[in-house]
């Protein structure tokens, strides 16, 4: 079944690609109803009918069906939290799902998307603080990482003293970037006295992110 398999793996893979995202589906589901238990075809379908054919109930429905055969599908969970971290109604099942992916496969990356996820869905800004951490100390380098971590620090926790030094480290990494002098140059007028220690009171405007 492995080789027939991948024969309709690859004809969906060109049918999708030749913008025939339906013709795609059909070949799989067709493979599927002689090899129902095979994931890997299954969350190709799962993908195309999500991304392609814009039906995630439809798509959420084939992942669900991976997990339920393989609970720890790494792949699949990750197709899962891609999906719905978009919608604050399935915040308890998403949270749910990116901490398993974090115990099976920890990754700099899933440690930012889930800082991104506690921030904006769940507004839980120690926690995302926390996760924006991890990630920095596996990837110290990662510019959009201490960015992300950076806006959080501004805008969220109101951790002046460190988003002071997290803008100074942007600005070495892109001394040119105007909004970023211009963060930093505002915080640094409203939230820092003279001698560079920090005032008690000020309003800071929002560097987006």
């Amino acid at each position: 079944m492995a080789d027939a398999a991948y024969e309709a793996m690859s004809k969906a893979k060109r049918q999708a690609e030749s913008g025939n995202p339906q013709g795609a589906v059909d070949t799989l589901e067709e493979y599927l109803r002689t090899d129902p238990h095979n994931t890997k075809p299954r969350l190709l379908l799962a993908d195309i009918i999500i991304h392609k054919l814009d039906d995630m109930k439809y798509g959420m429905m084939q992942l669900d069906a991976i997990l339920d055969l393989e609970p720890d599908n790494v792949d699949a969970l990750k197709a899962a939290v891609t999906v719905l971290s978009k919608y604050k109604k399935y915040n308890r099942e998403t949270d749910e799902k990116f901490q398993r992916i974090l115990e099976l496969e920890p990754s700099a990356e899933m440690y930012n998307q889930y800082a991104r996820f506690l921030r904006h869905q769940i507004t839980d800004f120690q926690r995302s603080r926390e996760y924006y951490e991890k990630a920095i100390s596996m990837d110290p380098k990662n510019y959009d990482y201490h960015l992300n971590y950076t806006v959080l620090l501004l805008n969220d926790v109101k951790d002046y003293v460190k988003a002071k030094e997290e803008l100074e480290y942007l600005m070495s990494v892109k001394p040119g970037d105007a909004n970023l002098r211009k963060n930093y140059d505002k915080l640094m007028r409203e939230k820092f006295d003279r001698d560079g220690n920090l005032k008690k009171k000020g309003l800071m405007g929002k560097l987006r992110r």
